[in-house]
C-alpha cells in the first residue's frame, strides 16, 4: 500500500519531484533499478499525496494519477512499470527550470577492476612474446601451471565480476538480452578475424585463409561463450525480488542459489563428459608445409575411457568430432612436452622415438574446455555481486579473501590427489586455483587502490584496463607490429621492429632472453600504456 503522510500538497504542472528509487518495489519481473535511473512518476490526480522517499535521483511527476496501493513510473523509453511503494520518508519540490539543468551522476568505474584487467593484458603480452625465451612462463606443456596459464581465467573472472555492474543499469529484460546477444557476437567476429588464420601478423606480410583450415575457437571466442551463457543467467536468473542483502556470512550466496546451482549442473556435465567419453583411434595427417613430415599420415591408438593424458582425453576427441582435426590449433603446447622434444620445456625439433601425437593439431579453447571455462566467469560474478551488494570495504575483501584461499586450497588438494592441474583440459582443479589467485591478486589490487588511494603508481595499468581490446589487438595479436613490419628496406626483416630488438635491446645486454624481455616490457606494454593513456585524456576507447 501507498502510505500517506499527514497532509497534501497542490502542485502545479511544471513541477518535478525529487525521490529514491531505491524503495520502490516493482511488480514487473524484467526491470531492474539502479540509483542512477531516471523514472517518470505518473500521477492520475492534482493532490501529490507524501510518499516521496529516501533521496537520490529525480523522477517527474505529472498532474495525472496514483490508484489506490500503487503507482506507476515510465522509464525513458516510455515503458510504463507497476511498482508499490515501500516506506515513507521525506518529500521535497523543486521548479522545472532549477531540475532540467541537473543531470544523475556519471557511473563510477571500479578502478581496482581496470587496473585487474590491464595486468591481465600486460600479462598476455608478456608471456605471448617473451614465453618463447622464457618457458618458465609460458604454458606449461601439458600438467601443471606456469604464469601464461593464468591469463585466460583471469579474463574470464575479470568478465564474470562486470556482468553484475553492467546489467544493472539496464531496466529492461529484453534490453540486457539484447545487448548481451550483440556484444558476443562482436566478439565472435574479432576472434574468428583475429586468431581464425586470417591475420598472420607480425612476422607474414600477407593475409587471408583457407576455410578447409580455418580455426574456429580462441581466446575471444571462449570469452564470448563464457559471457554468453553467464550474462544470460544473470539476466534471468536473478532474484528481481529481493532489493535487500540479507544478513549474514552466506547472504549473497542464498541470494543467487540458482546461479550456483547452475554452476554445479556445469560442472557435472564436463566431469561426466571427460571421464565417461569412449575414445577410440584414431587418425590425423600432418598439413605444416615447414614439416618433415608433411603430408604423412599418422595413427594414435587409444580405445580407452576416462584418460587425462595428450593423445587419448575426451576434450580432444569431442572437438576432433565436432570441429574437424583441421580447425584445430596447429601448434599446441604439447609440442614442448618432454617425451616429444629433447630441448622441453623450449620446442624444438622432434625425438626420433617421439609419440605420433606430438605433431597433431590440438584446441586449447576447444568445446567442452569452454564448458568448464564457464564455471571460471560464473566465480567472476559472485565477486561483482559481493561488489554490488555489500557496501564496506572490510566486508568486502573478508568474502573475497576467504574465498579465494578456500579455491586454492581446494585446487591443490584435487591436483595432488585426483585431478591434475591443466589448462588445456581446463580441469576443475585447474579453475579452483586460478579462480583462487584471481580473487587474491584482485582483492590486493582493491586494497592498495580503492582502500588506500595508491592509485596514481597503477595509471599505466588502469590506462590498458581501460582499452583493452585496443591494447589486446594491436599489441597480443600483433597488429601493429605486423602494419610497422610491412615499412621494410630491402629484405622483409629489415624493419624498425627488427632494428629495435637487435640494437636497442639485444645488442645492448648482449643477451638474445634479457633483450627480449625488456623489449616486450618498454617496447610494447609501457609504449601501449602510454598510447592508451593519451587516448584516456581525450575520452577514446574501443568498447565491445
Amino acid at each position: 500500500m501507498v502510505e500517506f503522510g499527514e497532509e497534501e500538497l497542490e502542485i502545479a504542472f511544471p513541477f518535478k519531484v525529487f525521490v529514491s528509487i531505491c524503495s520502490l518495489c516493482l511488480r514487473d519481473d524484467d526491470v531492474s533499478l539502479a540509483k542512477s535511473d531516471i523514472f517518470y512518476v505518473l500521477l492520475l490526480s492534482q493532490p501529490l499525496q507524501r510518499f516521496l522517499l529516501d533521496g537520490m535521483p529525480f523522477v517527474q511527476a505529472h498532474p495525472l494519477m496514483i490508484p489506490s496501493g500503487s503507482v506507476f513510473l515510465s522509464d525513458q523509453c516510455g515503458k510504463i512499470h507497476q511498482a508499490t511503494v515501500r516506506t515513507t520518508l521525506e518529500w521535497k519540490v523543486v521548479p522545472e527550470t532549477e531540475i532540467s539543468t541537473q543531470k544523475p551522476n556519471k557511473t563510477q568505474r571500479v578502478a581496482s577492476l581496470d587496473i585487474f584487467r590491464g595486468l591481465t593484458v600486460a600479462l598476455m603480452i608478456l608471456v605471448d612474446d617473451g614465453g618463447e625465451e622464457w618457458p618458465v612462463i609460458g604454458h606449461a606443456p601439458w600438467n601443471g601451471c606456469n604464469l601464461a596459464d593464468f591469463v585466460m581465467p583471469f579474463f574470464l573472472f575479470i568478465v564474470g565480476m562486470a556482468i553484475p555492474l553492467a546489467l544493472k543499469r539496464i531496466p529492461s529484460r529484453g534490453k540486457a538480452v539484447q545487448k548481451v546477444v550483440f556484444r558476443t557476437l562482436k566478439l565472435l567476429f574479432w576472434g574468428l578475424l583475429l586468431q581464425g588464420g586470417f591475420s598472420h601478423a607480425p612476422d607474414e606480410l600477407t593475409y587471408g585463409v583457407d576455410m578447409r583450415m580455418i580455426r574456429f575457437c580462441g581466446i575471444l571466442q571462449r570469452i564470448a561463450f563464457a559471457y554468453l551463457v553467464v550474462a544470460l543467467a544473470e539476466i534471468f536468473l536473478k532474484d528481481a525480488q529481493s532489493n535487500d542483502t540479507p544478513a549474514g556470512h552466506f547472504s549473497v550466496f542464498r541470494l543467487y542459489c540458482w546461479h550456483w546451482l547452475l554452476g554445479a549442473c556445469i560442472l557435472i556435465m564436463y566431469l561426466a563428459l571427460l571421464y565417461g567419453t569412449y575414445v577410440p583411434d584414431w587418425q590425423f595427417t600432418v598439413r605444416d608445409k615447414d614439416s618433415a613430415d608433411f603430408g604423412r599420415v599418422f595413427t594414435v591408438a587409444c580405445n580407452v575411457r576416462g584418460k587425462l593424458d595428450p593423445p587419448c582425453n575426451a576434450v580432444g576427441y569431442i572437438d576432433r568430432k565436432v570441429l574437424g582435426i583441421n580447425h584445430m590449433y596447429r601448434k599446441p603446447a604439447w609440442r614442448r612436452y618432454k617425451a616429444c622434444t629433447e630441448n622441453s620445456p623450449y620446442e624444438g625439433p622432434f625425438k626420433n622415438d617421439a609419440p605420433s601425437w606430438c605433431r597433431a593439431p590440438f584446441e586449447p579453447e576447444g568445446i567442452l574446455s569452454s564448458i568448464s571455462a564457464i564455471l571460471s566467469t560464473m566465480i567472476g560474478v559472485h565477486f561483482g555481486h559481493v561488489l554490488v551488494h555489500l557496501k564496506g570495504d572490510s566486508e568486502r575483501l573478508k568474502q573475497w579473501i576467504v574465498m579465494g584461499f578456500a579455491f586454492l586450497i581446494l585446487g591443490f588438494v584435487l591436483h595432488f590427489t585426483a585431478i591434475p592441474l591443466n589448462k588445456q583440459l581446463y580441469t576443475f582443479s585447474y579453475v579452483c586455483v586460478t579462480s583462487g589467485a584471481a580473487a587474491l591478486v584482485f582483492s590486493v589490487i582493491y586494497l592498495l587502490v580503492d582502500i588506500l588511494g595508491f592509485k596514481y603508481m597503477f595509471l599505466p595499468l588502469k590506462w590498458i584496463g581501460m582499452n583493452a581490446m585496443l591494447v589486446y589487438v594491436m599489441a597480443a595479436e600483433g597488429i601493429f607490429a605486423g602494419f610497422i613490419n610491412g615499412w621494410y628496406y630491402e629484405d622483409p626483416h629489415n624493419t624498425l621492429v627488427y632494428w629495435i630488438k637487435k640494437h636497442i635491446f639485444i645488442g645492448v645486454w648482449h643477451s638474445r632472453r634479457v633483450g627480449i624481455l625488456l623489449y616486450v616490457i618498454f617496447a610494447e606494454i609501457l609504449f601501449w600504456a602510454v598510447i592508451a593513456g593519451i587516448l584516456h585524456r581525450f575520452g577514446i576507447y574501443w568498447k565491445l
